[in-house]
Parts: C-alpha cells; structure tokens; sequence
C-alpha cells in the first residue's frame, strides 16, 4: 500500500537524521600543563576537537615565574617555542604534526633571528606559516615598561 511506503520512507529518513547526529557530536578536550605558562586571561593553553588541536600563543616567558626570560628576542622566541612544545605533548602529539603556525613579532626586523630559532623546532616538510610584526601583546607592555626604567 501506499501508507506503508511513505512510512518505510518516514522511518529510513528518521534513521539518516540519528546517523547524522551521532556524527556530529564534538568531542572537546581542554589541553593544560604546568610546564607552559598559565593562561593570562580568560582562554586555555589548547582545545583538542576531535582530532584538531587549537593552541593558544605562546610569549618567551618562564613557567613558573611568568615573566620573559633574558637573552632578547631569540632567547624569548626559544622559550616561547618550547612552552608550544610541552603543550603539545601534553596533548600527546609534536612540533612533526603541526601544520600551520602564526608568528607575532615585536619588530619585523627581528624575523630573521627568530626565523633561525624556528628552524631548530620544524623540520620538512615545514607547516604553512604567517609571520606579522604587531602593535602590542599582553605582557609585552610590562617588558617594555621595565626595559624603560
């Protein structure tokens, strides 16, 4: 009968609807260590989705005392590096799976110094990049302040 197909129809779109849900659920997990700076705002150090890792920007500063290590700009894009690092395999993963990575510096002029201290951390094939210079980052205002007196 008619009535009996339109309901087979009925059922098999119901059961495409629950297929389609079942797999957009999102799987969300906050990535966090102690080896990287806390967060100094209201965000996480990373967000894993599924199989994507979001990790937030990192600045030259030490763990522990939360402020930016001496030795200038390749001693704080090193550090800055290594904070990602231990983020990243906090969340079981390494600089190898990355695949694209944003670079904000100070002063652009300083691209080459820090390009060198990147090279050290990627290897080939190398992810895509953006390297910007900025106005100003959080904290930067307190190293310039400091670096004034």
């Amino acid at each position: 009968s008619s009535y009996h197909g339109e309901f087979q129809t009925f059922q098999h779109y119901f059961k495409q609807i629950n297929l389609r849900q079942a797999m957009s659920k999102i799987v969300r997990k906050v990535i966090n260590t102690a080896k990287a700076p806390s967060a100094i705002g209201p965000y996480s150090q990373a967000v894993q989705v599924n199989e994507t890792l979001y990790v937030s920007g990192q600045l030259g500063l030490d763990a522990k005392s939360m402020e930016f290590v001496d030795g200038g700009v390749q001693a704080q894009a090193k550090r800055a590096l290594e904070n990602m690092g231990h983020i990243l395999e906090s969340a079981g993963t390494g600089f190898d799976k990355v695949v694209k990575t944003t670079v904000l510096l100070k002063d652009i002029e300083d691209f080459a110094k820090v390009n060198e201290v990147y090279a050290t951390f990627f290897t080939a094939p190398y992810p895509a990049r953006a390297a910007y210079q900025c106005a100003n980052l959080p904290k930067l205002q307190v190293l310039l302040h400091k670096q004034r007196q």
